[in-house]
């Protein structure tokens, strides 16, 4: 979830692993000088000073936080954070594998009842939540290993970003009063996140749901606690229930391609006038049903129209390779068709083609956001600006040919 509570995607770490293999590093930037590791001590003593004057007990404060160190191998792992650079049908095919849906399904059955009272109440039907489930930490079993409290107080104390994991220790230290968990059960990704969810502590103490009846949220070893919260969250951010989320759909070759973003919403009635239909065959209901064209892989490749319950998948993880890869799974789940690939074989350009793109772009005096190789909104609204210059179909894909022109100057 943005900043996820889960953090952003590309996350400042990845799903406790699952997408690791998938980061490619960066070196180093030249950071801002950061106090030494030596004053950490006398910094949380004050820390301590503080988080008992926003009401966490004293007693709590001690449990938790005496005898914390400075942790250098956290440090390394924000440093060293990388930049997702899979393309969609790279990601989506590692992460809906044949295997990973077989045990979807099987947790579909095994928790029924859960997934019942949990639509009942929070409107997310169970798909929904078992693809997050297996894409954050395959369905629980991956975690992270790193002590949560520790990790969070290094983070506080660093240079780069202390008020952010400053209000995240505090909440840590909120869920560890309210009795959900003990220091030694809080571990996982150098950044926080706790739980099969890979909540952060805010969202774990906002939105943690006690579902299983127990007496106490426990987002490490409670599936239905687990289950619950997420639901619980993606209630929160709009979810509408018994609403769809995504859909495979087949493009015709000649479209407003400009009008194909997620962040461009049509009524379902104009892609049905533009010919977009169902895999089948079958038209789509020309209704006012708001839906944007998803491309991500460009005109040539994978196409699906994404609903207002998409918008919610995006709260919950900005990138657009990963949200339509979580969102995809869910139909799975839910009995939608395999994967499409589209009308043509499709190109992915590199990592640094990518932000060569968005350099040139930049220079021409256009907006693309962060210059990383990841092609966001107004990334994708620079490069339909430029398609369009140059009569090429405006779909907001980074292409080889438009690479081409832009080197050209023409």
């Amino acid at each position: 979830m943005a900043r996820h509570p889960m953090m952003s995607f590309i996350r400042l770490t990845a799903p406790a692993g699952v997408v690791a293999a998938v980061l490619i590093g960066i070196a180093p930037h030249a950071f801002a000088a950061c106090a030494s590791p030596a004053e950490f001590g006398r910094w949380l003593q004050g820390f301590k000073k503080e988080a008992v004057a926003q009401g966490i007990s004293p007693q709590t404060v001690s449990y938790a936080l005496d005898g914390l160190s400075y942790d250098p191998a956290t440090i390394a792992k924000d440093r060293g954070q990388g930049v997702f650079a899979q393309s969609f049908l790279q990601f989506s095919g590692r992460m809906v594998s044949s295997n990973r849906l077989q045990v979807g399904g099987a947790l579909l059955k095994k928790y029924s009842d859960t997934f019942r009272r949990i639509e009942q109440q929070y409107g997310v039907p169970g798909p929904v939540l078992v693809a997050f489930w297996g894409l954050e930490t395959d369905f629980g079993k991956v975690m992270g290993n790193m002590e949560t409290m520790r990790s969070l107080a290094t983070l506080s104390f660093d240079c780069r970003r202390p008020e952010e994991f400053q209000e995240q220790l505090i909440y840590a230290l909120r869920v560890i009063e309210r009795g959900d968990l003990t220091p030694a059960q809080m571990r996982g990704p150098a950044h926080g996140e706790v739980g099969q969810f890979q909540f952060q502590p805010k969202n774990y103490y906002e939105f943690g749901v006690d579902f299983d009846g127990d007496g106490r949220i426990d987002l490490v070893k409670s599936a239905p606690d687990s289950l619950a919260s997420a639901a619980n969250y993606l209630q929160s951010k709009g979810w509408r229930a018994n609403q769809p989320w995504l859909e495979q759909v087949r493009v015709p070759a000649d479209l407003p391609w400009d009008q194909a973003d997620v962040t461009i919403k049509k009524p379902r009635s104009f892609w049905a006038q533009h010919g977009v239909s169902y895999l089948n065959g079958k038209p789509i209901p020309a209704d006012d049903l708001p839906s944007g064209l998803v491309l991500p892989m460009g005109r040539n490749g994978p196409a699906f129209l994404a609903y207002p319950n998409f918008d919610i998948y995006l709260d919950w993880n900005q990138s657009l390779v990963y949200t339509t890869t979580a969102a995809y799974y869910a139909t799975r789940l839910a009995g939608g068709p395999p994967l499409n690939r589209g009308n043509a074989p499709t190109e992915s350009l590199g990592l640094a083609e990518t932000k060569e793109i968005q350099q040139r772009l930049a220079k021409l005096g256009l907006d693309v956001g962060k210059i990383d190789g990841v092609v966001g909104a107004a990334s994708r609204q620079a490069i339909r600006t430029m398609q369009v210059k140059y009569g090429l179909p405006a779909d907001g894909y980074p292409s080889a040919e438009l690479l081409s022109r832009l080197r050209g100057g023409g």
